[in-house]
């Protein structure tokens, strides 16, 4: 979604969870858009192109949503609201970007990379399968909506408050439920990774220790998992996703 306009900086750190006012041209942050509640309704990023002008990256899913409640809750903001729509490839491995090209640091996949949009991904290098990136992600313990973020999550529980959120801009909506909780309490659970030997556990596995079931599987591949697990399991704790034998990482 593109927001610009001379009230875009404003509106959008009214709306977002990070200080995108922060941002000089060509930077970019991790934010949120959250409920009241502080339920996730999409997670983005947000690059500041010109003074006046943002783009907002978000899943292709989210788009719609995304685009609907800025609109909704724009009011007298002077800042235009539209959808964009880039390709783009991932640059995995490369400590530092490429020269002369719109490139955006991500950090989901555990090694440096780079999204570059709107450009041809070179053809000398070797492409990576959908299963090996997602157990790259997996490993990284970098949740992903529709798996671990969903309306039902709150950030603390994902991780993405040291991610995507500044405790010290000022409002937006959930401003208020994320920072008493990161204050006065801490999230009941946590995403953490799961080390599995055997086959990749059935997304919903229950996680279960001593006897008690204490997670649920959100993703899995080969070797490991994603599941949200209870807070008081101790990290040296012995436990158990279906048949096979598993471990916190």
């Amino acid at each position: 979604m593109r927001v610009a306009g001379p009230g875009a900086e404003d509106y959008l750190q009214r709306m977002v969870s990070n200080d995108v006012a922060a941002l000089s041209s060509g930077e970019s942050c991790e934010a949120l858009l959250l409920t009241p509640r502080a339920r996730v309704i999409a997670p983005m990023r947000v690059l500041r192109r010109q003074p006046e002008d943002f783009l907002l990256m978000t899943e292709p899913e989210l788009g719609e949503a995304l685009g609907a409640e800025l609109l909704r809750m724009r009011f007298a903001a002077k800042a235009e609201i539209e959808p964009e729509t880039h390709s783009s490839y991932l640059l995995l491995g490369a400590e530092a970007a490429p020269e002369g090209v719109l490139a955006l640091p991500n950090d989901d996949y555990g090694v440096p990379a780079w999204e570059i949009l709107d450009q041809e991904p070179p053809r000398d290098l070797p492409e990576i399968g959908e299963e090996a990136l997602e157990l790259l992600r997996i490993e990284a313990g970098r949740p992903r909506y529709g798996k671990e973020i969903d309306d039902r999550v709150l950030p603390a529980e994902a991780g993405l408050v040291e991610r995507a959120v500044s405790l010290s801009k000022g409002c937006f909506p959930g401003q208020e439920p994320i920072a008493r909780l990161h204050y006065r309490g801490h999230a009941n659970r946590g995403l953490r990774v799961l080390r599995i030997d055997g086959e990749p556990p059935q997304l919903g596995a229950e996680v279960v220790h001593e006897g008690k079931v204490v997670g649920r599987v959100t993703s899995a591949a080969p070797g490991a998992a994603l599941a949200y697990v209870r807070s008081e399991v101790p990290d040296d704790a012995s436990l158990k996703v279906g048949d096979s034998e598993a471990r916190l990482h």
